[in-house]
């Protein structure tokens, strides 16, 4: 009986210490997006740094997780970010850069792998079989990092638009033809008709489970109630996996599905909305964490070093961005409704992220020849257009002359303090605006201004302020309604005295 109270008492000690690990993981990791949002860093790049050199310093992190295991991490937050990007999208955006986020969906993916295929061979002694798994690989750029970049700046015009169509539509485009390719390599009666088949079975029936997907998620939504306000989120990420998992075992594309899905249903008004944009932010910031950090423990510095793959994936990676993109998006942004430096800023903000690693990852889970090498590459490649490329985009923009700026999160509100308004003169502290809404930020004279409980608020403050959607009438009336006069105003406009 003693022995199993110790035994009980030892269980809980041991998984407290793995709880304290994983917790004190992901509070280290939510302090990183600080860093990132001072220094021009994308987040993800800090994740999958940790993650490397985490497995470099404790060498026991590489038998935690497998690379099997890292694929199935890397798919499940791939649906909540798909689904959750989709959702920012929405229909409506993308019906109007419909075309070219479609055509650089399908035919700038394909084109990109061809054009990555071919140094490939010839520069790193790769059989075409090998090389075409290494452009697949690398051909889709990553809605993880795009819309971290972009999560919280809004460009103006379709570059904006088209980036994260783009990011989102060319996943599942990318991975079918992974599929396809690693099929025809591991099968010796496979031909390229293998290959062909395989992306159009996947393509169509992704595009119409998504679509039949959305539509019986829009309508079970709008027609059937919950018993209470949080299960409306939860209801929405089980109909995603769902979607996803119908799909994936009707031999389409689960991803496209997903996207497609997210897309029809963030255009569409329904019960709830924003609690369920909010919940599936969150849900796509985590995943983002997790598969990026996941990712980066199962690559060691020592075998990049050893075997120079840091090198090779160096020189790929330059000529991804300078020559491959911009040979196989440059021609297909043409007929689009862009500015020519527009056209630039697409070509180069075309971002490699997680879902390359978790391709390369395919190749390594069938086994094929030089598996391990194309793993390494891919990652340098990665790492290269995420730190480089991603910290670019904010100097890039500048440069260009594309207007991008800081966006608000969901559930922000903001409010402009009226002349002999409640606000008018009142510090925050002051303000009666409840114990659910919180004050964010002010600006003055157009620049932020650092604040405190006992600032006072003046005429033309713009403040900006997280609270409930019920509460937004009632923090209207403080700040842009005028207050009821209790005296009368002396000289000049002054208060009645006390």
């Amino acid at each position: 009986m003693r022995e199993d109270r110790i035994n009980t008492v030892t269980e809980i000690t041991e998984f407290g210490l793995v709880v304290l690990v994983v917790s004190g993981a992901f509070s280290a990791a939510v302090a990183l997006t600080k860093v990132a949002e001072r220094f021009p860093i994308p987040a993800p790049a800090l994740f999958l740094v940790v993650g490397t050199v985490g497995s470099d310093i404790f060498a026991r992190l590489e038998h935690v997780l497998s690379i099997r295991d890292v694929e199935r991490i890397g798919v499940v937050a791939l649906i909540v970010i798909l689904f959750d990007g989709g959702m920012k999208v929405g229909w409506r955006r993308f019906r109007a850069a419909a075309l070219p986020i479609s055509t650089l969906g399908i035919a700038g993916t394909l084109a990109t792998a061809a054009l990555v295929a071919v140094p490939a061979h010839y520069l790193f002694d790769f059989g075409w079989t090998t090389a075409w798994i290494v452009g697949a690989a690398l051909s889709p750029t990553d809605p993880a990092v795009m819309f971290s970049v972009l999560g919280n700046r809004e460009i103006r015009g379709r570059a904006g638009t088209i980036l994260e169509g783009e990011s989102g539509a060319n996943d599942p485009v990318g991975i079918a033809l992974m599929i396809g390719i690693l099929d025809y390599a591991t099968h010796a009666h496979a031909s390229v008709w293998t290959i062909v088949r395989e992306f159009c079975v996947e393509m169509s029936v992704g595009l119409a489970i998504g679509v039949a997907g959305a539509a019986v998620l829009l309508q079970l939504m709008r027609r059937i109630t919950l018993p209470g306000q949080g299960l409306y989120p939860i209801r929405t990420l089980a109909a995603a996996g769902v979607i996803y998992g119908v799909t994936s075992v009707a031999h389409g594309s689960g991803f496209l599905a997903v996207f497609v899905a997210g897309l029809l249903v963030g255009g569409s008004r329904v019960p709830y909305k924003g609690d369920v944009e909010r919940f599936h932010v969150s849900l796509a910031s985590l995943g983002e964490m997790v598969v990026f950090a996941t990712l980066g423990l199962t690559i060691h510095l020592s075998d990049l070093r050893h075997s120079n793959q840091w090198l090779d994936g160096l020189l790929l990676a330059l000529i991804l961005v300078f020559a491959a993109r911009p040979l196989a998006v440059g021609p297909l942004l043409l007929p689009a409704r862009l500015r020519p430096r527009e056209r630039i800023f697409v070509m180069w903000s075309g971002l490699r992220g997680a879902v390359p690693i978790l391709l390369a990852a395919f190749a390594v889970l069938e086994g094929v020849d030089g598996a391990r090498r194309i793993y390494g590459i891919v990652f340098v490649v990665v790492t290269f257009s995420v730190v480089v490329q991603g910290t670019s985009i904010p100097f890039v923009a500048a440069r260009l002359g594309v207007p991008m700026r800081t966006a608000e999160p969901l559930g922000i509100r903001r409010l402009a303090v009226a002349q002999r308004s409640r606000a008018d003169g009142e510090t925050i502290r002051g303000l009666p605006i409840g114990e659910r809404s919180w004050i964010t930020r002010i600006r003055r004279g157009g620049a932020d201004l650092p604040f405190r409980g006992t600032t006072v608020l003046r005429p033309g403050d713009e403040v900006y302020a997280i609270t409930d959607l019920e509460d937004v009438d009632a923090l209207r009336r403080v700040f842009e309604g005028v207050k009821a006069q209790t005296g009368r105003r002396g000289p000049e406009g002054s208060r009645p005295a006390a």
